[in-house]
């Protein structure tokens, strides 16, 4: 594996400077949230549960103490325990949002109601305060108090039906679409939206966040599909989810794999005319038999060669069309390199750690790494501190089990 280089502080301003964020969620859709928020500047508080923390922190494989995946979620960030159970605690988080501009959580709907926390209770200390919550299926609704995790939440959106060969069923995606994309990123989405709405009305919100419901709008291209024409899009069956040979994935002689994604009709016939199949170019999106007759020509050609000879005869002609990577190769790519999407950041306990790239480029206000994922409470003191309490406060606190 060959790392970019270090993502240094840079003297230009950081888009989210002076935001302070609190961020009480424990698994991968709030994580992913509030790293972009802290990657875009913005201050980040963890306010972890004493015993264990972020549930990421356990979870396997480890590099050596901690997690990989709380590694590669939770830069930029400060960590502080704090049992929200105890009276001390939920002050000390009144304290704490009298300053704060954003609050994210991901707990079951009602549960920081019950704790004495709910938005219309903490936007009281502080009416500028914007207060997201992730859920699976948002704060009302009958299902609002159902449990349900990234595979529940894609089932029930309509969506796992697009996954899989005809015939066969839905399989289980490789990528948690509901938790990042109906969750982290409508969530930040969300966030800024309101952070920019505050700045014309002065005062914050509530955003609610349904990985549901997030899930759903994702669906414009095959949601069309029943809602204009009564047809159901299943995995195999339709053209862009693996019925249309000319926009599928074949197998070459050395058992790698290539993507050939052609949509438009003069890339077809561009590839057609290349390999020698002119009596397919008007047949770019055939149906039933003909479709399976045609896939089974393409992946008779794609056989009989090795994936890189393909990617090297196809670069020449300017098709959409590339290797499928494993993980080794694609963060060895010179474009995932030059694009600096695999980068490094000094840990105190765990070394030199690899980290993902920020997405998102800019020209005034670049996003940085500007500190390692924090220890469990490793600026417990320090925040403590901030918001006025002394030394013999922070210790009894401590020795009650507050943090």
């Amino acid at each position: 594996m060959t790392e970019g280089k270090q993502a240094m502080r840079t003297t230009a301003p950081n888009a989210l400077e002076g935001v302070t964020v609190l961020d009480l969620t424990r698994l991968l859709p709030g994580a992913y949230c509030s790293q972009m928020l802290a990657d875009l500047g913005a201050e980040v508080i963890k306010v972890e549960q004493r015993d264990g923390g972020d549930y990421n922190r356990a979870w396997y494989p480890r590099h050596r103490y901690e997690s990989g995946s709380f590694l590669l979620l939770n830069r930029n960030k400060k960590s502080i325990t704090l049992d929200l159970k105890k009276p001390e605690g939920k002050e000390i988080l009144r304290s704490l949002v009298r300053n704060a501009d954003i609050l994210l959580e991901g707990f079951r709907p009602g549960v920081m109601d019950r704790l004495g926390l709910s938005y219309d209770s903490l936007s009281e200390e502080n009416p500028r305060l914007i207060f997201c919550s992730i859920s699976g299926y948002g704060q009302d609704g009958p299902y609002r108090l159902k449990p349900g995790h990234d595979l529940n939440y894609m089932a029930e959106a309509g969506a796992l039906q697009l996954f899989g060969k005809a015939g066969e069923g839905p399989i289980v995606p490789g990528l948690s679409i509901a938790d990042v994309g109906g969750g982290s990123l409508m969530a930040t989405t969300g966030i800024l939206a309101a952070l920019f709405a505050r700045g014309h009305t002065g005062r914050g919100q509530y955003v609610d966040v349904s990985m549901h419901d997030g899930t759903i709008s994702w669906l414009a291209l095959h949601g069309a599909e029943y809602l204009f024409g009564k047809v159901e899009p299943r995995g195999g069956e339709r053209p862009f989810i693996g019925q249309g040979p000319c926009y599928n994935v074949y197998r070459c002689s050395d058992g790698k794999f290539v993507a050939l994604g052609i949509i438009e009709d003069h890339f077809w016939h561009r590839f057609c005319d290349h390999v020698g199949l002119a009596e397919l170019k008007d047949q770019q999106w055939p149906e039933g038999e003909e479709a399976e007759r045609q896939k089974a020509i393409l992946a008779s050609l794609f056989g009989s060669r090795e994936r890189d000879a393909w990617v090297t005869e196809f670069a020449a002609i300017d098709i959409p069309f590339g290797p499928v990577l494993d993980m080794e190769e694609m963060f060895d790519d010179p474009h995932v390199r030059h694009r600096q999407m695999l980068q490094t950041v000094e840990h105190p306990v765990e070394g030199t750690i690899p980290q993902l790239g920020f997405p998102v480029k800019y020209s005034g206000t670049p996003c940085t790494i500007r500190s390692a994922p924090p220890l469990l409470g490793e600026h417990t003191d320090a925040i403590l501190s901030g918001i006025g309490l002394s030394p013999e406060r922070i210790r009894a606190l401590r020795s009650d089990g507050v943090v």
